[in-house]
């Protein structure tokens, strides 16, 4: 399954010492549980990975034990004294991804319900429901992002127009009710981790059709009366998160629940929510690519061909080098977009007007390019030993492909931060040397 070491990379951060610290912890983690578990699962059948003693459970489990959920929280929700920087945070999200894209995104989507919940959410959910996530070190509970639906994908970025009538009527609606709301519909089966989650943020059209400025998010517990899983989907990539449908039928939410409720908030919400997700999901996809490229690097080393290890060709070289520029240049800019995104947050600090999301996109189209390119051009370096099942490079390939879809398309992503572009550039303005600055 090969090995890497992200020694092989030069820090253009600079990091201190508690940084090398979480990173060479992080990466521990990532050769000894992320990949093991992870090849296991890519081999196993929908039904196996959602099983009792799947190893799924046993790996979210660890990284609980360890404490990796609570280090991306606010010091007043259970999060450390001194939060993490956004270095921090970066060098633990490309070990994760190194070690496996669908493993981070079950992390991920764990910790979206509880992160809204420490910002919006009322005395009595953080009560309830953010303590005992803080404090569990077993895996007890596990979040999900339930937003794409059969019919409405990547066009739910569409949002950020306010009155979308080519988005039509949403199949999870939100009808009001005494105390609170009914959620009515289905959530598509590429919802992460949704067959084994124990809560779900939901997003619900909430008005008339076409209308997504009234739509609410709410925080929905996934053993409420009215709640139908499908089955697991058989993907074929990123099948170390198990994916399924989520259906709600007549489910009450009470209003506390409701995080985000419809109105002009939902939209700049949902906006900023993305850039969040833009900016650590292309970090992760910076680890898928360091990934690919570590495999092909040391196939190339003792590879023989010809009567020299490959690595002394001068094609496979200039292929080599090409991988090594483009990690290297999607590390950079998914770092600097992190900490931009983090420190320009609504209530980050005061005056704020939130995270540019014309880079938060940018970001993310290019972080998982970039991912997809290398892993092609790593396979094509293993040539047919790469399209072996036996190779880890197959499976990064499939999981890199996967990402040029999930979490939004590069296209509807790049469109989004075109309108951003077209809206937005003249009267505010964002460039790299600012966001380097923040670091």
């Amino acid at each position: 399954m090969g090995s890497g070491t992200s020694a092989l990379f030069l820090d253009l951060a600079g990091p201190g010492e508690d940084e090398q610290v979480l990173r060479d912890q992080a990466h521990r983690v990532a050769v000894e549980v992320l990949r093991p578990a992870a090849w296991a699962l890519d081999r196993m059948t929908p039904a196996e990975r959602i099983a009792p003693d799947s190893p799924f459970f046993t790996t979210m489990a660890t990284l609980k034990s360890l404490g990796y959920h609570r280090s991306f929280l606010p010091a007043e929700a259970g999060g450390p004294e001194e939060p993490l920087s956004a270095l921090a945070q970066s060098v633990v999200l490309e070990e994760l991804g190194w070690g496996s894209l669908g493993l981070a995104t079950a992390f991920l989507v764990d910790m979206l319900p509880v992160i809204t919940m420490a910002r919006f959410g009322s005395p009595e959910l953080l009560a309830e429901l953010v303590v005992p996530w803080v404090e569990d070190e077993t895996g007890a509970f596990h979040g999900c992002w339930a937003i794409t639906e059969p019919d409405h994908g990547s066009d739910f970025l569409g949002l950020r127009d306010g009155d979308a009538p080519g988005y039509g009527r949403a199949q999870l609606v939100a009808e009001p009710a005494d105390g609170g709301w009914v959620l009515r519909g289905q959530k598509s089966a590429w919802v992460s981790s949704g067959p084994i989650a124990t809560h779900a943020a939901v997003h619900a059209q909430a008005g008339r059709e076409g209308d997504l400025f009234h739509s609410l998010f709410a925080v929905v517990p996934l053993d409420d009366p009215g709640v139908r899983r499908g089955p697991p989907a058989d993907m074929m990539g990123v099948r170390d998160d198990p994916q399924g449908e989520l259906f709600f039928d007549g489910v009450f939410v009470p209003e506390r629940n409701v995080l985000v409720p419809p109105g002009p908030l939902y939209p700049a919400f949902g906006d900023q929510l993305l850039c969040l997700t833009s900016s650590v999901i292309s970090n992760v996809a910076v680890g898928v690519a360091r990934a690919a490229f570590e495999e092909a690097l040391h196939h190339a080393r003792r590879r023989v061909q010809g009567g020299a290890p490959i690595a002394r060709h001068k094609n496979i070289q200039l292929t080599l080098y090409g991988m090594f520029e483009r990690v290297e240049t999607a590390r950079a800019y998914t770092r600097a977009v992190l900490a931009h995104t983090q420190a320009n947050a609504p209530g980050a600090s005061p005056g704020v007007l939130g995270a540019s999301p014309r880079h938060a996109r940018a970001a993310q189209v290019y972080a998982k390019r970039v991912a997809y390119e290398v892993a092609h051009d790593a396979l094509q370096v293993f040539g047919a030993q790469g399209l072996s099942r036996d190779s880890l490079i197959e499976k990064l390939f499939r999981d890199a492909r996967s990402l040029l879809i999930e979490d939004g398309t590069l296209e509807v992503l790049a469109l989004d931060a075109a309108r951003d572009l077209v809206q937005n550039y003249e009267n505010v303005t964002y460039d790299l040397e600012e966001m380097m600055a923040t670091w």
